[in-house]
């Protein structure tokens, strides 16, 4: 188990084995996602755009442009005034 102190400015080193888990290093970002009251998980924020090509791809449904995608969203704005 990796453990960590926190200073008195609220920083904490990432042990490496944790930083070597989750594939971070010196600049990276991570972001603390709470699970439940007083339980985090930490996830790594510093994937490429690029890296995230297909995740959400459904089987059938057309892609669409980023001229639809733009129209939805001032649809969205509009209706939530």
């Amino acid at each position: 188990m990796a453990a960590a102190t926190i200073t008195s400015k609220g920083q904490i080193t990432i042990p490496i084995q944790v930083r070597t888990a989750l594939g971070v290093d010196t600049g990276d970002r991570i972001e603390f996602v709470e699970i439940e009251k007083g339980q985090f998980v930490i996830v790594p924020i510093n994937r490429s755009v690029r890296e995230l090509k297909g995740m959400l791809r459904v089987k059938g449904r057309k892609p669409v442009s980023i001229e639809e995608m733009n129209r939805a969203i001032a649809r969205r704005a509009t209706e939530s005034r």
